[in-house]
């Protein structure tokens, strides 16, 4: 029988962040997200990036 699930990778996406936002901060964010069509992840993500990149 085949193996179910999600395909290994390479580079798995195994660590966690937890985050904690007023309830403002978590607002904007959730419209910034909603504006954008975008996941949170996605946007987290690409802060972090342009953060490094800056560096």
């Amino acid at each position: 029988m085949a193996k179910m699930g999600r395909p290994k990778t390479d580079n798995p996406k195994n660590k966690k962040v937890t985050v904690n936002f007023t309830k403002a901060e978590f607002e904007a964010f959730d419209r910034y997200v909603e504006r954008h069509e975008t996941s949170k992840t996605e946007v987290i993500r690409g802060l972090v990036k342009s953060l490094v990149d800056a560096t």
